[in-house]
């Protein structure tokens, strides 16, 4: 096993994988730049570096980071999610230098990466992909072209894209040449390439992911299935596991698609295979070469600390499971809760929390950074926590759900919190049975009430007094 390992991220992930360390009897070495100084993952790791001035330059130099990890004797480097997470570049530095790179190699990172060659790799293997062109798009004739064949709606997607970036629905024709060279340009601005595909449009679908750990032994295993149809703009809001929508025979399906997805590439380590599903045909969407922001609920049902999987996965011991061994119980909920203000379009809403109150009480769990008195920075992801509800039937999970969320005290900054417990009341969420067109089809969940918390208000009239005083 590692004897210390840098965490080249930042955040409630970066906390995430130091109480990993910290069970596992590994060092943990920070980063950090200048607005994260005062940081929880600073605080909690056993060593922190200073990485410069920029927000977010020392987060993204590959090099740098793999030879301070070098310099400080870290036998092992874990990327997290977001910045160089997906960089085979940065993969390929550190196995050149001896460190491990906890995830999968250079070449599935590149190859899976590129959504064309992706899509190649699984119908090779025999897994559904959604229609569409044999690679990247030369010009926006070709585009023409195959939109006209496959017919309309498209999606025009960026190769190298992800996080929901990079992505236009076309309706026509004239919609795909206006869009054309803005997908070219936010390819070329978010990920350094001008590569563009184009796939069918599945028209409100149900966005069904699967988590799969796989070790060097040649063992792949899958922890079931994540539903993320809430979304907003390609953006998950709220995740489920398992999805309340699938029957027994879907789950066994999507199950077995993803360990083969697994195997064709020979990938090792934690990934996701995402699929859309709809009239009960099933299509392969993409995969993430890391862990997701949602892993917490396939942790909270299987039982499987998949982060700790993750390490022992890159110091080579093989998986601690077989897939007979996998079972689930129960459903989880994660709630996303951004500093955003959803009644101004989602607006993000940085600055100080003047007060964090995390909830608790049986089946909760709160992933965060926050703590009160924390100014959120304005340079990064408007995510300040993550707030994990598990209840033995899906009707108790919501409900959980809803009194966690009433529970939690986050002052200062605007969030998300209030727009998701209303969407824990609306009947078409609560049946269970719904798509990625929920939210823009429920625009009346905006209209919630801002009435302020009894002790909010008390907390301002406090310092409203303090100040009159001289306090």
């Amino acid at each position: 096993m590692f004897n210390k390992l840098l965490i080249a991220n930042r955040g409630e992930i970066a906390v995430r994988i130091v109480r990993a360390c910290a069970e596992m009897g590994i060092r943990s070495v920070a980063i950090y730049t200048e607005p994260d100084r005062h940081a929880l993952h600073v605080k909690r790791a056993d060593e922190a570096h200073f990485m410069g001035e920029d927000p977010l330059a020392g987060y993204l130099d590959p090099r740098r980071i793999v030879n301070l990890a070098a310099e400080t004797g870290c036998d092992a480097i874990h990327p997290g999610y977001g910045f160089l997470s997906e960089n085979a570049d940065f993969a390929r530095i550190c196995a050149e230098r001896g460190i491990a790179f906890v995830g999968p190699g250079a070449d599935v990172i590149a190859r899976m990466g590129d959504k064309t060659a992706a899509r190649s790799s699984m119908i090779a293997a025999g897994v559904p992909v959604t229609p569409g062109s044999e690679g990247n798009l030369a010009d926006l004739d070709e585009a023409l072209l195959v939109a006209e064949q496959i017919g309309y709606p498209v999606m025009l997607k960026a190769t190298s894209g992800g996080g929901g970036r990079g992505i236009r629905r076309c309706d026509s024709a004239d919609e795909l040449r206006t869009q054309y060279p803005r997908v070219i340009s936010e390819a070329t601005k978010a990920f350094g390439s001008a590569e563009v595909f184009l796939e069918k449009c599945i028209v409100d679908p149900k966005h069904i992911e699967v988590q799969i750990l796989a070790d060097s032994q040649g063992s792949a295993i899958h922890l079931f299935e994540r539903d993320c149809s809430i979304q907003r703009r390609n953006q998950k809001l709220i995740e489920i596991a398992p999805s309340p929508q699938l029957t027994p025979e879907q789950r066994a399906y999507v199950g077995e698609l993803a360990v083969k997805a697994a195997k064709a590439v020979k990938y090792e380590n934690a990934g996701t295979v995402e699929f859309l599903l709809t009239d009960n045909e099933v299509y392969f969407m993409e995969m993430n070469t890391r862990v997701q922001v949602e892993h917490t609920i396939t942790e909270q049902i299987t039982g499987v600390d998949i982060v700790r999987e993750q390490i022992r996965i890159a110091a080579g011991l093989p998986l601690l499971y077989r897939q007979q061994d996998i079972q689930h119980r129960g459903y989880a909920l994660q709630f996303r809760i951004n500093a955003e203000d959803p009644k101004n379009n989602f607006l993000p809403s940085f600055g100080k929390v003047t007060r964090y109150y995390a909830p608790g009480g049986p089946g909760v769990r709160t992933d965060t950074a926050i703590y009160t008195g924390y100014t959120i920075p304005p340079y990064f992801d408007s995510m300040c926590l993550k707030l994990i509800v598990w209840a033995l039937n899906w009707e108790d999970a919501m409900d959980r759900g809803a009194r966690a969320l009433a529970d939690m005290r986050l002052q200062g900054v605007r969030t998300t919190a209030p727009y998701y417990q209303e969407i824990l009341k609306n009947p078409e969420f609560r049946s269970g049975v719904f798509n990625t067109s929920f939210v823009p089809n429920h625009p009346e969940l905006l209209h919630y009430s801002e009435k302020r918390h009894p002790s909010e208000i008390a907390l301002a009239i406090a310092a409203a007094i303090a100040a009159h005083t001289g306090l």
